[in-house]
C-alpha cells in the first residue's frame, strides 16, 4: 500500500484530507441513545461533505462518553453510510485479546468492504480500577509493555499466517483469509489497515520501525505533538503496507457563527476535562452550566491551558487555526474532534468547516 492509497483524494482547496473523531459524548439532558443518533447524523454530514475519515473512540467508565464498544457503533454506522471510511480511534489493544479484535474488524469489513480502519492505541481508555476490571488483572503495566507483541499477534491473525509449529497455526479469524482457502473460498481484496495511534513517542517509533500510518492524539498531547511526528518520519521504515510515512493528527476543534458563542462552548467542554482529570468525570456540562460554575484559580489556569489547544472561533479563524497547525506539523492529514455539548452546535461547525475549504456538497 501506498501513502497515497491511504491518503484519498483531498477535497475542495483544503491543505490535506480533512476527517472525523467522533467521542460520542452524552450532554446532560441527553442520553445514550440521543448521543448514537446524533453520531449516525454527523457521520452522513461528513460523508456528505466530503470528509475522508470517521473514527470512534474507546472509552470506558465516563458516563458523558458513550464510545465503549467501538465496534458495535462502526457496525451500526456502516449501516447508515456508503462511502466513507470508518475506523476505531482507537481500539484500545490490552483491553482486548487480540483474536477477538481480528474476528470484530473481519466483520465489520465483510459488512463495509474497503471501509474499514483498524487503529489501535496501548492506553487503557480510562482509569486503572475499570482497566483492571476490563482485563481481570491488577497487572496493567504488562498490557502496555507487551503491546509490540499482542500487535504481531493481532497482525498474524488478521493475515492468516502463523509459521508452522506456532501454538496458533490451526485457529483462524472468521471473517477472514482462511475462508479463500476452503473449497469453493473466495478471496476478500480487503483487509482493514492497521494503524498506530499515540499520544507519546512510543507508538510514534514502533508505527515507524514497522512501516504502519501514525495517528498523534494533537487534542490532548499539544505539546508532544511535533517531537512525536518527527520521531516517526525519522526512524520510518518502508514496509509492505506502507512506502513512506503517514502521519495523521487529531485536533479539536468549533466554529461558530460568533466567536462569543465558541467561547461559550470551549468552556463548557474545559468543565468536562476538569472534572474527569479530578476524577469525577460526569455528562458534559451545558454552556448554562459552565457559565455559572465558580472557577477555582487552578481550574481557570487548566481551562485556559486546555481551550489554547481548541482550534474555535468563528469560521475564518478556525480555517486559520487549521491551516497553521498543518503547516507547523506537516500532517498528511487533520481528523477534528468537537466535544460541544449540543447536537446543533456540533452539527453547524462541521458543516462551516466543510463551506470554508470548499468541500463539495453530495
Amino acid at each position: 500500500m501506498t501513502a497515497d492509497e491511504i491518503r484519498g483524494e483531498v477535497q475542495g482547496n483544503a491543505p490535506v484530507p480533512l476527517s472525523v473523531l467522533d467521542l460520542v459524548t452524552v450532554s446532560a439532558g441527553r442520553t445514550a441513545t440521543e448521543a448514537l443518533r446524533t453520531s449516525v447524523e454527523l457521520a452522513r454530514l461528513a460523508e456528505s461533505r466530503g470528509f475522508h475519515r470517521f473514527w470512534v473512540a474507546e472509552h470506558h467508565s465516563m458516563p458523558g462518553v458513550a464510545s465503549s464498544s467501538p465496534a458495535v457503533i462502526l457496525a451500526h454506522l456502516a449501516a447508515h453510510t456508503d462511502r466513507i471510511r470508518l475506523g476505531s480511534g482507537g481500539v484500545m489493544l490490552p483491553n482486548h485479546a487480540p483474536l477477538v479484535i481480528a474476528e470484530q474488524f473481519g466483520t465489520l469489513e465483510a459488512m463495509a468492504p474497503g471501509r474499514i480502519d483498524l487503529g489501535l492505541g496501548r492506553a487503557p481508555g480510562t482509569d486503572g480500577a475499570t482497566a483492571a476490571a476490563l482485563r481481570r488483572t491488577d497487572h496493567l503495566n504488562e498490557g502496555a509493555d507487551d503491546f509490540p507483541e499482542q500487535l504481531a499477534e493481532l497482525t498474524r491473525f488478521l493475515d492468516d499466517d502463523f509459521p508452522d509449529g506456532h501454538p496458533y497455526r490451526r485457529i483462524h479469524a472468521v471473517p477472514g483469509p482462511v475462508q479463500a482457502t476452503s473449497p469453493g473460498g473466495v478471496q476478500s481484496p480487503h483487509r482493514p489497515p492497521v494503524w498506530l495511534l499515540g499520544s507519546s513517542g512510543f507508538s510514534a517509533r514502533l508505527a515507524a520501525v514497522l512501516g504502519l500510518p501514525f495517528a498523534f492524539a494533537h487534542h490532548f498531547s499539544a505539546r508532544n505533538t511535533v517531537p512525536a511526528l518527527e520521531l516517526y518520519r525519522e526512524s520510518f521504515r518502508p514496509s509492505a503496507v506502507l512506502d513512506r510515512p503517514y502521519a495523521l493528527i487529531g485536533v479539536s476543534a468549533l466554529a461558530t457563527d460568533e466567536e462569543k458563542e465558541a467561547r461559550r462552548q470551549v468552556k463548557a467542554a474545559a468543565l468536562s476535562m476538569i472534572r474527569l482529570r479530578t476524577g469525577r468525570p460526569g455528562l458534559i456540562p451545558t454552556p448554562e452550566e459552565a457559565e455559572a460554575h465558580e472557577f477555582s484559580p487552578m481550574e481557570r489556569e487548566f481551562a485556559d491551558s486546555w481551550n489554547a489547544n481548541v482550534v474555535h472561533g468563528t469560521v475564518d479563524e478556525v480555517r486559520a487555526g487549521l491551516d497553521d497547525l498543518q503547516k507547523r506539523t506537516g500532517a498528511d492529514e487533520l481528523m477534528i474532534t468537537s466535544n460541544a455539548p449540543g447536537t446543533d452546535v456540533r452539527l453547524r461547525s462541521y458543516e462551516l468547516i466543510a463551506d470554508a475549504y470548499g468541500l463539495p456538497a453530495a
